[in-house]
């Protein structure tokens, strides 16, 4: 895919316009179906679903029961990973959970490629295409497929959170900066100061300045408390 076909996507100024982008892309890919949702985790519990897709008529009805998300083997993948899923009537059956590939096998859904970002502030980056006709056995067009795919979602998640989040809305949760949140999760991870500084190419002070900017914003006397609290906001994993 070019690289025209990506930057394109980030200019997106409306809903419309991403939802055409990813259409586009979708079927430069052959795929029929697709779906973008962007999840907004709250810190007081509970989640916004915000999504684009093409699904057909009668899908949406059947398949917004949240309870068949947690059922879902390519949503759980998603909820807990960060690495592309190659799907297909199989990875239902391993898991249990045939019914639900053959519910919606008629709509379209056989087989398909999906994947997750997961973002600071708690807010997450779905994106899957699908198809009826099997996948391409030649595992290098495979993987330039989950590639693309890959490298879309880069792009396409910016647009995203630009023109599907309501305008002015604010996170729920501090907006703490990179050094800060990698300083926040090496230190979860059991690491002194001096550990974080040397992992990260800082110094121990620098360190010590990241972790305790972290502790301030998040309201916090301690660095282990602000790892909980990091934690339970969505801000670190």
């Amino acid at each position: 895919m070019l690289q025209g076909g990506y930057q394109s996507v980030l200019e997106a100024r409306s809903r419309d316009e991403f939802r055409s982008e990813i259409t586009r892309f979708a079927h430069d890919l052959d795929f029929e179906r697709f779906s973008a949702i962007l999840v907004v985790d709250h810190p007081i519990g509970g989640s916004d679903f915000i999504s684009v897709q093409n699904a057909p008529a009668g899908f949406s009805d059947i398949f917004n029961d949240p309870r068949l998300g947690k059922k879902d083997p390519v949503m759980q993948h998603c909820k807990r990973q960060s690495v592309p899923i190659v799907w297909n009537q199989q990875t239902y059956v391993k898991n249990d959970a045939p019914e639900l590939w053959e519910a919606q096998a008629p709509f379209g859904y056989k087989v398909g490629i999906s994947l997750a970002l997961h973002l600071p502030e708690g807010r997450h980056f779905v994106l899957g295409v699908n198809r009826e006709q099997t996948l391409p056995s030649n595992p290098v067009t495979l993987t330039r497929m989950v590639a693309d795919l890959q490298l879309f979602a880069v792009h396409a998640v910016d647009a995203a959170m630009r023109v599907l989040l309501p305008i002015g809305q604010e996170t729920d949760a501090p907006r703490l900066t990179p050094r800060e949140l990698q300083c926040l999760h090496w230190t979860m991870e059991g690491k002194t100061a001096w550990e974080v500084g040397t992992i990260l190419s800082i110094s121990e002070r620098t360190a010590v300045l990241h972790i305790n900017n972290a502790m301030h914003k998040l309201g916090c006397t301690n660095k282990h408390q602000a790892v909980l609290k990091a934690l339970r906001m969505g801000l670190i994993r």
